[in-house]
């Protein structure tokens, strides 16, 4: 694997939990390895231990453990798994139905830190009948996504190479097979010619080609320029979860290379 000297970076899209962008100067095997450790090595906060002081609701403890572990919280990207065994974040729960029955939620979980809260406080942890009760404090802690889901922060990572498609227009016969079947209406016929809009979006199926009878439209991926979408559950900005996927893999390069220094002094067989 070649590292390039320098990567360029075009944001497509944007937002808090979402963006696409175009990486200029890459190769598939540090684009693929870019997905995997967002998938599964950029540490955040998830609910491990729940201490349950008193549950008259119909789900048993096992389970309201289960969904409190699965509601995402809000993470700082500063911490790294260095810092798991030092913190704990305690969320407490204290709710009853005393007239009437009522929906617990997200939101009716108080942490000790402002900072590491539940991200959506609508999400429905259990329903209470009235004169039911659930006491409990819950620890959250550092994890990454390899270890168990609740510590993904990513819920899609993905990436394509950019799509290039060329027609000769001298072979073209202009019959708009290829029209017909893009599945993704990149492809449509403008009087006496056949034209390409939204480029980007073609995911490669060449269906067009196949259907094209002269052979007139070439549809190639840029392996040098590669599309990256990024979703996150909401625990870090899609660029925060980026920018820490690549202070990940610089880390476990240097500690690769620390190693590889060991060896060459005899001190690591």
């Amino acid at each position: 694997m070649i590292l390039p000297e320098k990567i360029d970076i075009k944001i497509l899209e944007k937002n808090e939990n979402f963006m696409k962008f175009i990486i200029s100067n890459i190769n598939p095997a540090i684009a693929n390895t870019i997905r995997r450790i967002l998938i599964s090595e950029i540490p955040i906060f998830a609910i491990d231990d729940v201490i349950i002081l008193e549950n008259t609701s119909i789900l048993n403890d096992e389970i309201l453990a289960h969904r409190l572990g699965l509601i995402p919280l809000k993470s700082d990207p500063a911490y790294s798994l260095k810092d798991r065994d030092k913190i704990a974040i305690r969320l407490s729960l204290n709710v009853s139905a005393d007239e009437d029955k009522r929906t617990i939620y997200s939101g009716d979980l108080v942490s000790d830190d402002p900072h590491i809260v539940p991200v959506y406080k609508n999400i429905p942890i259990v329903k209470l009948e009235r004169g039911q009760k659930i006491v409990l404090e819950a620890y959250a802690k550092l994890g990454v996504g390899k270890e168990h889901a609740k510590w993904q922060a990513v819920s899609t990572a993905t990436y394509k190479y950019k799509p290039k498609i060329t027609i000769d227009l001298k072979k073209c016969e202009i019959c708009g097979d290829c029209v017909r079947v893009c599945p993704k209406n990149i492809l449509f016929l403008d009087k006496d010619k056949i034209e390409i809009k939204n480029e980007m979006e073609c995911n490669l199926c060449e269906a067009c080609i196949e259907a094209c009878p002269v052979k007139a439209i070439k549809v190639i991926g840029d392996e040098e320029n590669i599309i990256f979408t990024i979703e996150t559950t909401g625990s870090l900005s899609a660029e925060d979860a980026f920018y820490k996927s690549i202070e990940v893999i610089r880390e476990k390069v240097n500690q690769f290379v620390e190693e590889l220094k060991k060896i060459e002094k005899g001190e690591n067989k």
